[in-house]
C-alpha cells in the first residue's frame, strides 16, 4: 500500500477508534451500520488487488482473555473490532 493511501486509511479508522500500534486500531462499541460504513470507506481507498485490510471481531470472552505488556491503558471491557 502506498504511504498516501495508508495515511488516508489511518485517518478513516481514527474516526471510529484508536490506534494501538502503527497498523492496528481498536474500534470499540461501534454499531453494525458504522462498521459497514467504515469498511466501505476504507475499501474505497485501497487497491484490493494488492492491499489487504483485516477485520477481527472480538467477543467478551476474547477481551477477558486478552493479555498485554508494557505501557498504555487496557481496552475497556466492551465489544471491539480490531482493524
Amino acid at each position: 500500500m502506498e504511504d498516501r493511501a495508508r495515511q488516508h486509511v489511518a485517518k478513516i479508522l481514527q474516526d471510529y477508534g484508536g490506534r494501538v500500534q502503527k497498523s492496528v486500531f481498536e474500534c470499540g462499541n461501534i454499531s453494525e451500520e458504522q462498521l459497514l460504513i467504515m469498511k466501505n470507506r476504507v475499501e474505497e481507498c485501497i487497491d484490493t488487488t494488492q492491499d489487504t485490510i483485516r477485520y477481527y471481531r472480538l467477543c467478551q470472552g476474547c477481551l477477558r482473555a486478552m493479555e498485554y505488556a508494557g505501557v498504555g491503558d487496557p481496552p475497556a471491557k466492551e465489544t471491539y473490532r480490531v482493524v
